[in-house]
């Protein structure tokens, strides 16, 4: 028995009438007979009694009637969920991130996606940059913000440029160079420098390496803890002078941010599996291309 047959039982039970069914299917009237009699094979039961002048529901059809109607509510909602997940309006979203360098465009872009795609699931897991790259690559995660890594063609996995991001000296506001408009790498010589460790942040840490080498100088670390934050807060208890992205540093902050020269950047990438591209990711990959484009992802920043 196919929904096709349940289709024609339930127009013939509420129209009372072959005929009447017939127009409004707009099928011929021999088919529906054939239908419900099919209907009635499979069941082994009657559930039309019929006569030259009406049509009548047994029990047994009454039910199935009520349960016919139940069955294609269902159908139909589980025709439109497909059609909603294909679209990515339905599904979910496994977001990693790193914190300071997505804090200007991260909550507003999901917040304009919640309501695009409301009935996605979001999951948001704030991470160090190698840490995201390692959830996306084992799947874990459907995409993450992070820093690039070399090995990303080897780990099967696809990343697209949000933007790049200059390089400058966090310092506090009252230190005697934090008014400068510039600061060269070589004026980073022999000063106690406070850098995320390589293995949490591999791409800053080696731009900041390859900035000292080509000023001619190898740089001396006073600290390189695992989380930017401690970077900043490392600086701002005076322990050394931090190299960090623009991005981290908050209007609001009591550090300043004096760009290098030569000047040298980072990027922000989004990262996702390449066989691992579902409908939700696509449009949330979408959104983020057409915010970049509008300069919406960060407003104050002239790129």
């Amino acid at each position: 028995m196919e929904l096709r047959h349940l289709r024609y039982f339930q127009a013939v039970a509420e129209e009372k009438s072959y005929s009447r069914a017939a127009r409004r299917l707009r099928v011929a009237q021999p088919a529906l007979s054939r239908a419900v009699k099919e209907v009635e094979a499979f069941l082994g039961v009657m559930v039309l009694d019929r006569s030259r002048h009406h049509v009548r529901l047994t029990d047994a059809g009454a039910l199935l009637l009520s349960e016919a109607a139940n069955l294609f509510e269902r159908w139909d909602e589980s025709v439109q969920r497909v059609r909603r997940t294909a679209q990515g309006e339905e599904g979910e979203l496994r977001l990693g991130y790193i914190g300071p360098p997505t804090e200007p465009f991260l909550g507003r872009v999901l917040q304009e996606f919640r309501t695009s795609s409301p009935k996605v699931s979001i999951h948001l897991e704030e991470r160090t940059p190698e840490r995201v790259w390692e959830m996306v690559a084992k799947r874990r995660l459907s995409a993450g913000l992070t820093r690039p890594v070399l090995s990303h063609t080897a780990l099967g996995l696809r990343t697209l440029v949000l933007r790049e991001e200059p390089l400058g000296l966090a310092l506090p506001s009252t230190h005697p160079i934090a008014s400068r408009p510039t600061v060269s790498w070589s004026d980073l010589n022999n000063q106690p420098l406070i850098v995320l460790a390589r293995r949490e942040g591999m791409s800053l840490h080696d731009a900041v390496m390859a900035g000292c080498r080509r000023a001619g100088f190898i740089p001396r670390f006073a600290h390189t803890p695992s989380l930017i934050s401690t970077v900043l807060n490392y600086v701002e208890a005076g322990s050394g002078w931090g190299v960090v992205t623009d991005s981290v540093i908050r209007p609001s902050s009591p550090l300043r941010f004096v760009p290098l020269i030569p000047a040298a950047s980072v990027p922000l990438v989004l990262v996702w599996h390449e066989d691992e591209d579902p409908p939700p990711l696509q449009r949330f990959r979408e959104l983020l291309l057409a915010w970049k484009k509008a300069g919406k992802l960060w407003p104050k920043i002239v790129e």
